[in-house]
């Protein structure tokens, strides 16, 4: 019996400490890398990427992001994000995403209802009804995403300026 709790002990522990290392880890990645692994943002990634701003979304921040997921890109018009993508819209592209960005580290239990200024200059509303917390229209499905330069919450719509 005293070997099989001291078994379950090490089990314990090694689930700890394992699960310890990992979410250390997330928070030695920068936005985009942790966006990357997470793999519900290959749209944001790719949108990043071509408005030029993943060296600046790596950089030191911090920034809070607002992260629509890829069905959230999937809800715009048909052919939107592949217009969007394209080099003569890339300035529109980095007010669009600039818009889901905002200054600062703002976690979860920070939001309150109110208007936040976002990196692209516009202003964002952000909700707090209960247990709902939305921005503009989109509602934070997730929240408090560590990562080494800020911190991620994702949401079900992407928002315009």
């Amino acid at each position: 019996m005293k070997s099989f709790l001291k078994l379950t002990a090490m089990a314990a522990l090694s689930a700890f400490v394992l699960g310890s290392t990992t979410t250390a880890h997330a928070v030695e990645k920068n936005i985009v890398e942790v966006a990357v692994s997470a793999g519900q943002f290959k749209t944001l990634v790719a949108a990043v990427k071509a408005a030029g701003l993943a060296e600046t979304l790596s950089g030191p921040g911090p920034f809070t992001v607002f992260a629509p997921t890829d069905e959230a890109f999937a809800k715009l018009p048909e052919g939107t994000v592949s217009d969007l993508l394209k080099p003569e819209n890339k300035e529109k592209l980095v007010s669009i995403l600039t818009y889901h960005v905002v200054p600062g580290k703002v976690m979860a239990a920070d939001v309150k209802t109110m208007d936040v200024k976002t990196v692209n200059g516009a202003k964002a509303k952000v909700k707090v009804d209960g247990s709902t917390v939305t921005i503009d229209k989109a509602k934070v499905v997730k929240t408090d995403i560590p990562a080494s330069n800020g911190v991620i919450h994702v949401i079900d719509t992407v928002i315009m300026p």
